[in-house]
């Protein structure tokens, strides 16, 4: 019989990449979703398939993270072989604003997880998306024994779900796991997330919609890579003899400045004529340098990005520019073409 997943957060960007790896790999899927009014599947629609299909391999199902009960009945009904807990506030400048929220989803929610988990009777394997911002303030590089120094409501809510998920490892002798991922982008990112609001932008004012973008702290440097291939890192830490934690980024880092410049640059555009600064874009306490030391990651799960930064902005500047009805420059298309000519997403 095929493994069951179970995905937390898959109408993300990560959570409807993870979809479709497993999938391909043959497994039978099932995710979170929450109540709405409107569509919010739009990231996972090219893959949803009626259920009615005796084909269908992907099913969906309604309840949210701060509600345990529904939690537990989900997890009861599915038996999961594997679960991938990606869903959370993720949006940092946004957790200053909504500090209790972010806690109470991002924090709690995992708990509510983890115990939904321990009361199952059949063995489950849990991813748990630990996130670099938990370093915060600590020296660069960093790696799995690097003290944590959150900045953020959203980095001392996903400390808490870290520790959280070891206890349970350490406590109830359960396969969790942490993956600690470093910035990874792609044309499914949000829209207020730095990287594509950049790319967004340079579209809507080739496209004559816009002439300016506002943007916050234009010196933070972070580690950059590419979502598809992160998503493939999650799906091996579960396939491990022994659950453990893993940092996984590119080892490089870029500024904002710099991912601006290469952007700009790439679709001809002169940064300094349309990007202008905006104060309450800024963080109350800043996270000023981000960058990983994969060395684990790449021994034990065998894994070195394909992707690098310039590559990555290419690709990002493409799709919205293809997204906008604009003629895309090409460079990204034929990069991925180059680099992954038999991959298993479906096209952006």
């Amino acid at each position: 019989m095929a493994k069951k997943a179970f995905i937390t957060g898959i109408t993300g960007q990560d959570g409807s990449y993870l979809a479709e790896l497993l999938l391909s790999k043959g497994y039978e899927v099932h995710g979170l979703i929450r109540r709405s009014s409107t569509f919010n599947t739009s990231r996972i629609d090219s893959i949803y398939i009626d259920p009615h299909d005796t084909q269908a391999q992907l099913f969906l199902h309604y309840g949210d993270l701060s509600d345990s009960e529904q939690i537990a009945n989900v997890m009861y009904n599915i038996r999961p072989d594997e679960v991938y807990h990606l869903g959370a506030q993720s949006h940092v400048r946004v957790s200053f604003d909504t500090p209790e929220y972010t806690s109470n989803v991002t924090a709690l929610g995992t708990t509510r997880l983890l115990e939904a988990i321990r009361r199952c009777s059949n063995p489950i394997k849990f991813y748990q998306a630990s996130s670099s911002e938990m370093f915060g303030a600590a020296n660069p590089p960093q790696k799995e024994d690097t003290p944590f120094h959150p900045r953020s409501p959203y980095a001392c809510a996903k400390i808490y779900a870290y520790w959280m998920t070891r206890n349970y490892r350490e406590g109830y002798n359960l396969f969790t796991s942490n993956g600690i991922l470093f910035n990874h982008e792609s044309p499914r990112r949000g829209e207020t997330f730095v990287t594509r609001k950049i790319t967004r932008a340079i579209a809507r004012i080739l496209g004559g919609k816009d002439k300016f973008l506002y943007l916050g702290n234009l010196d933070a440097k972070r580690d950059w890579g590419f979502a598809p291939e992160y998503v493939e890192c999650m799906w091996r830490i579960l396939q491990q003899d022994k659950p453990d934690d893993f940092v996984i980024g590119t080892g490089e880092t870029h500024s904002v400045r710099e991912y601006l410049h290469a952007a700009f640059s790439y679709a001809g555009l002169d940064m300094e004529e349309h990007v202008r600064i905006d104060p309450k874009y800024f963080r109350p306490t800043e996270v000023e340098v981000l960058i990983a030391d994969p060395t684990k990651s790449q021994k034990i799960l065998g894994w070195k990005p394909t992707i690098r930064f310039g590559d990555l902005v290419k690709i990002m500047v493409d799709s919205d520019l293809r997204a906008s009805g604009l003629e895309p420059i090409g460079d990204g298309d034929q990069i991925i073409r180059s680099k992954f000519p038999d991959r298993w997403w479906k096209s952006d």
